[in-house]
């Protein structure tokens, strides 16, 4: 199965289902109502012996590092060529149709690059502190690695994830309107411990933090949230972070828009009011619709999408029981209610949260029905802990216009038609 680079757009009941699953193969092969339909090798199939239970497999370290199953190599990042003008300068997008849970394997965390990946040598790897400190400091490597870490999961999110949708649908799957989020296990330092170390001097109100890319990426961060729950992370998902990842150290920040998040972190500047620099004036800030920019809008607001069916991952029974699955999210904390609605929005049901749920983590959802074959608009609407409850696209663009690119959180509309296909529609 091959996926192509998208182009811009213009009842059964559970447990008669579980009970079919039961019969397995008398039931596929009686031609229910609900079989699908005849697929690969009849000769690997029952009662006959399968080709791979014929003879030896390959032995330990054949495959030294694992990768995933060659009928799985659909799964993977891609981007959209025409939307920017070289690869140095872009964007991946996690397939987020074709995962489930809450954590992202690390080769297939969404990539944003603004001068190509750094390839750093962990020899020469050198963290500079340095500003209004007491002590100027340099770690290396090692340095931060012998320091008191903790580990935790957080969701990254770009500003521009759902960007190219604020003036109505435009790419058919979640791939691409929402695959610009990953969620990690980050193994790291917190930050206030090397602010610690160095020692913060009193007038110090910001800092500076700078990448080791050739774009010597640049953001200003308030000192309140270094001191919250910053870290300086070099692992994910209990490996070292991937080159693309900002191999060796990159600064986790959580809840807030993925800029932030400085990879190849190189140098760490103290200052007493923010730098201003390119990415917070001309980039990263939200054009709004009266011609006004707001800026310093780190927060990425609660938001969700479902994952299962959209338009890269159709349907593929004819009707009955059916699990919708999607992903919810929030800045501000928890998640703790995602809404499902079958017919875009007229009536919701509360979908099942499946766990662990993390503060500003992504969480799973799950919402089960019986399906009669008709067409459905599926809609998602995720609440936080803090009671922000997502808004619809009509009620964002009441307040931010259709100017902008980041921030675009409103709720997502697939169509599923009666054939199990499902495209990209908007009714608000």
């Amino acid at each position: 199965m091959k996926e192509e680079t998208p182009k811009p757009k213009g009842i059964m009941s559970r447990r008669a289902f579980l009970r079919t699953g039961l019969a397995a193969g008398g039931a596929v092969a009686a031609g229910g109502a609900n079989a699908m339909p005849p697929q690969g090798n009849p000769a690997n199939q029952p009662p006959n012996v399968p080709d791979w239970t014929r003879s030896l497999g390959e032995g330990v370290v054949a495959r030294p590092y694992g990768k995933p199953s060659s009928y799985e190599s659909v799964v993977i990042r891609r981007d959209v060529e025409w939307l920017t003008a070289s690869r140095e300068s872009s964007v991946s997008f996690t397939p987020l149709h074709a995962l489930d849970g809450m954590i992202t394997p690390n080769g297939l965390c969404f990539e944003r690059h603004h001068a190509g990946i750094a390839e750093v040598d962990p020899a020469d790897y050198r963290l500079i502190l340095h500003g209004l400190v007491d002590k100027p400091l340099i770690f290396t490597l090692d340095d931060i690695k012998r320091m008191p870490r903790v580990s935790r999961a957080y969701f990254c999110e770009c500003a521009a994830n759902s960007g190219m949708e604020w003036r109505g649908a435009q790419l058919n799957g979640c791939q691409y309107t929402h695959g610009m989020v990953h969620c990690v296990m980050y193994t790291g330092v917190p930050l206030k411990t090397l602010l610690d170390e160095a020692g913060v001097k009193p007038n110090a109100k910001w800092l500076l933090l700078e990448g080791g890319d050739s774009a010597a990426m640049t953001r200003s961060l308030p000192m309140q949230k270094a001191l919250d729950d910053v870290l300086i992370a070099y692992r994910m998902n209990g490996e070292m972070l991937y080159p693309e990842n900002g191999y060796p150290v990159r600064a986790v920040i959580p809840g807030w828009e993925a800029n932030m998040w400085v990879k190849w972190l190189r140098r760490i500047e103290l200052g007493d009011q923010p730098w201003h620099h390119r990415e917070e004036t001309s980039k990263y800030t939200d054009l709004l619709e009266n011609g006004k920019a707001r800026r310093f809008t780190y927060v990425m607001d609660a938001k969700s999408v479902i994952t299962n069916p959209s338009p890269q991952a159709p349907i593929n029974h004819k009707s009955g029981f059916t699990v919708l699955s999607g992903l919810a999210w929030s800045g501000r904390g928890k998640i703790a209610r995602v809404d499902v609605s079958l017919d875009g929005g007229r009536n919701w049901q509360t979908a099942k949260l499946d766990g662990p749920i993390f503060d500003k983590a992504l969480t799973r959802f799950y919402y089960e029905f019986d399906w009669d074959g008709r067409e459905l608009l599926l809609q998602s609407r995720a609440m936080d802990e803090t009671g922000y409850v997502q808004p619809s696209k009509s009620e964002l663009r009441k307040v931010r216009g259709v100017n902008s690119i980041y921030h675009n959180n409103g709720i997502q509309t697939w169509q599923l038609h009666k054939n199990g296909e499902v495209e990209n529609v908007e009714i608000s």
